[in-house]
């Protein structure tokens, strides 16, 4: 692929991500900040100018930034993630017909995004800060 076309695509791609992190914003179901991770990766390999304008932006910024030094996931974020995975675990076992070991594979796989996403930190620790 050519590497002008690549980077539009990726424009594309970031700009996009963008708009949903900023829907986001006002659909409690709909993660922010993976979307604007996404966003942020993809203006990093394409615009230096949008990477930078994401990273600092005044609302989208401080979570990233949180993210890229601290590894935090705020509270928030969490108990809406683990409940959106609550939720949809319990619609698919009452009103599905997947068998057994579809379940059992869904439950894992949530269970194990559910552990990864409860272990990290929900606000940077007070040495961390700076």
């Amino acid at each position: 692929m050519r590497q002008q076309t690549k980077k539009f695509l990726l424009l594309l791609i970031g700009w996009f991500f963008v708009a949903l992190g900023t829907i986001g914003l006002f659909l409690p179901v709909l993660p922010t900040t993976p979307f604007l991770l996404i966003a942020l990766w993809t203006f990093s390999q394409s615009s230096e100018r949008f990477h930078d304008w994401l990273y600092n932006h005044r609302v989208f910024g401080p979570p990233l930034q949180d993210w890229s030094k601290h590894g935090v996931i705020p509270l928030r974020a969490k108990i809406v993630a683990v409940g959106t995975m609550a939720i949809s675990a319990t619609l698919v076992i009452v009103f599905s017909s997947t068998p057994w070991y579809g379940l059992v594979a869904m439950l894992v796989l949530m269970g194990i995004g559910a552990g990864f996403i409860l272990s990290r930190p929900s606000r940077p620790r007070p040495e961390d800060a700076t």
